[in-house]
């Protein structure tokens, strides 16, 4: 195995759409950036088919199939961390294709932005079945990033300047620390898909440890990839199970990361306003708008068993 490569690409994995891995490979292949400068790992996270017997690796000389049997994206991205050796990680999901120069232009503002812990870029869609126009206002929970200048800080929960988890670009000090908060609390490998799981806030955790160790987040438009997104993940059914279950994890981070949930309004002014909004939306938002309540009160009724 080679050492110190200023890059390593981690492709965490769970029964992928085989088609999907074969264009995510494809896009490492032309990457501008030399593959003797970055190593690339494929973490089959408990896939029914064992990766390394269908997927190729060996056009990359730096490249490593490794299998993570414990379900979970975080606890595959935690395996990626202790095997790789790049002083930068990126994240690349099994459906994300990185344009030419993503890794090339991830090096370069990691030197140019010193101050910053995590990055991201640009996330355009291609969708399998042209969507119907409601799903617009929810394509931000699928990952879709179009942004339109560069932005960083180095706030929490600062969502014009935190990356989702795909392209996510992380200095190695941010990632141990990461690593090192799970092995004190495991429950933060919680905040993360699992199998078919929607749980979905461990990338947020892993990025505000930049600014727990006194870094930086932020989003480039000079990094770009495309993120390819199936039919299934454009129904009703589906995107209501995101909003639930990323409404769920939301409260359970802040609550990991010491921010204790307030009990929900009782008030009778409280009560009304909720339901003049519920008469102001269509039949289709308030089932949104419902499951958004479900996951967060379902996350207030694990938090209070918890204490117990």
């Amino acid at each position: 195995m080679t050492e110190g490569l200023p890059v390593s690409v981690m492709i965490p994995s769970h029964n992928p759409n085989p088609d999907y891995l074969e264009q995510v490979i494809e896009s490492l292949k032309n990457q501008t950036l030399p593959q003797t400068e970055w190593e690339l790992l494929l973490i089959d996270n408990g896939s029914d088919r064992q990766l390394s017997a269908t997927v190729d690796l060996r056009w990359h000389p730096n490249a490593r199939h490794i299998r993570e049997d414990e379900l979970g994206v975080m606890v595959a991205r935690c395996r990626g961390i202790r095997e790789s050796t790049g002083g930068l990680l990126v994240n690349v999901d099994d459906d994300n294709l990185l344009a030419p120069d993503y890794l090339e232009k991830a090096l370069a503002i990691a030197a140019e932005h010193r101050k910053l812990g995590v990055w991201g870029g640009r996330i355009d869609p291609r969708f399998e079945t042209e969507p119907a126009e409601w799903t617009r206002p929810w394509w931000n929970i699928l990952a879709i990033r179009q942004i339109e200048r560069d932005t960083w800080s180095n706030l929490y929960y600062q969502d014009l300047t935190t990356p989702p988890g795909a392209g996510m670009c992380i200095r190695r000090a941010v990632a141990e620390a990461y690593r090192r908060n799970t092995q004190t609390d495991p429950r933060r490998l919680k905040l993360c898909r699992r199998g078919k799981g929607v749980i979905s806030a461990g990338d947020c955790d892993l990025a505000y440890t930049a600014c727990d160790i006194g870094l930086g987040t932020g989003l480039f438009t000079a990094l770009r990839l495309t993120h390819l997104i199936g039919r299934h993940r454009l129904t009703e059914e589906y995107l209501i199970r995101l909003v639930e279950g990323i409404n769920y994890s939301t409260v359970m981070l802040r609550a990991l990361r010491g921010q204790v949930p307030g009990p929900v309004p009782t008030s009778l002014s409280f009560r009304l306003r909720e339901l003049k909004l519920l008469l102001s939306l269509n039949a289709r938002d308030r089932r949104f708008h419902y499951a958004a309540k479900r996951g967060s009160a379902s996350a207030f009724r694990d938090l209070a068993a918890s204490r117990h």
